[in-house]
């Protein structure tokens, strides 16, 4: 079988640390088993509060950030990741179910530089995942997509 049939394996990128800000455990779990198939390292968060002591640890590629997360919602998250010099040009894609007319263009313009939609697909996630992560490979160098 070619190695394109399945894309959901394949990565083009150098492994990233991605931080699943979600807290339907299923939805978390759906999330993490992509991301590990792909081989990147997986932090998880299921509250507000997890999610800071996740992004106080230390380095994070990217954030999927669950919109209606509980303890604060999303602005908190962003907020406190924005605050950190490290991560501010770190990539934070909602992950919603929020699909109405303007929904997407009201998340992009309040700090997200993504947007999913659920339920998540899971034939178009890897790459989705890594046109966040990675605009291209120079040398082994990675270079972050900002916005």
């Amino acid at each position: 079988m070619p190695t394109n049939a399945n894309p959901i394996g394949v990565r083009a990128s150098a492994p990233a640390r991605v931080l699943i800000v979600e807290d339907n455990a299923l939805n978390r779990l759906l999330l993490h088993d992509l991301l590990e198939l792909r081989g990147h390292e997986v932090v998880e968060a299921a509250t507000v509060d997890e999610a800071r002591r996740a992004l106080d640890a230390g380095r994070l590629d990217l954030l999927l950030l669950d919109v209606q997360i509980p303890g604060g919602g999303a602005e908190a998250v962003i907020r406190h990741a924005r605050a950190r010099a490290e991560f501010a040009e770190t990539p934070i894609v909602a992950v919603t179910s929020l699909a109405m007319p303007g929904d997407r263009e009201r998340l992009l313009g309040s700090g997200f530089q993504g947007y999913l939609s659920k339920p998540i697909d899971t034939r178009t996630f890897g790459a989705i995942v890594e046109a966040f992560l990675f605009n291209k490979q120079e040398g082994g160098r990675r270079v972050s997509r900002a916005g």
